[in-house]
């Protein structure tokens, strides 16, 4: 594993801002933090992967607001979608804090797929693929699922129609959505949703989780009495 360039945040400043979402990582997952950063920050001279440009500003809402979800949700083993994945917030950082995640990073723009396949490479994290592909053409390919997860999509109701769908079939979401779209999304069925949790040093970010409501089978004719009849 490579040496983080001079450039990068110091492990001591990751730390510490972790701390303040009571995240505790390993020295070799900050690491991996400053490698993913640098990876980040030179690919964004390239295309607009972020519109933070600030380390300290993209450790704390990207990395640190991701990875508050593994503990307050929690998320720790499963196969986890990160829909419209983008620069790999969240499922990137998800990954690293919860190695033991079958992690699959669902982005359609090509240029942004490949970034995500060298951050993946880069890092050398197994169990983590990236498919080119909008998630509405998705189905076997990364059923069944105990995660679906999603940061700034522009329409929650047709993924979370999707992601409850049978040949889906996934047990929770996870949303990273701004407190006036609470409202709207919590009319959203079949999902029954937790209370909102807010995320620390925010007045206005909530994270949304929703466990899928299994229907019951529709109520046939009793057997005897239709052989009766």
């Amino acid at each position: 594993m490579p040496t983080p360039s001079p450039a990068t945040l110091p492990a001591d400043t990751i730390q510490r801002a972790l701390g303040e979402f009571q995240i505790v990582l390993a020295d070799s997952q900050v690491l991996q933090i400053q490698q993913y950063m640098n990876i980040l920050l030179a690919w964004n001279e390239k295309i607009n992967l972020t519109a933070i440009r600030d380390p300290l500003e993209i450790l704390n809402r990207h990395f640190c607001e991701c990875m508050y979800a593994a503990a307050t949700v929690p998320v720790t083993v499963g196969r986890l979608a990160d829909v419209g994945s983008g620069a790999g917030f969240p499922g990137l950082p998800l990954k690293i804090i919860q190695p033991e995640l079958d992690v699959v990073l669902i982005e359609s723009n090509v240029k942004k797929a490949t970034f995500l396949a060298e951050v993946i490479l880069d890092l050398g994290l197994r169990d983590a693929r990236v498919l080119v592909s909008r998630y509405e053409e998705l189905a076997e390919e990364v059923a069944p699922l105990d995660f679906v997860c999603s940061r700034a999509l522009g329409e929650f109701a047709p993924m979370l129609r999707w992601a409850c769908s049978e040949r889906v079939a996934a047990k929770q979401v996870i949303l990273w959505i701004g407190a006036r779209d609470l409202p709207e999304i919590e009319k959203i069925q079949p999902w029954e949703w937790r209370e909102p949790i807010p995320v620390p040093h925010s007045l206005r970010r909530l994270l949304l989780v929703g466990e899928r409501k299994v229907q019951p089978p529709a109520e046939g004719p009793d057997p005897q009495e239709s052989a009766e009849s």
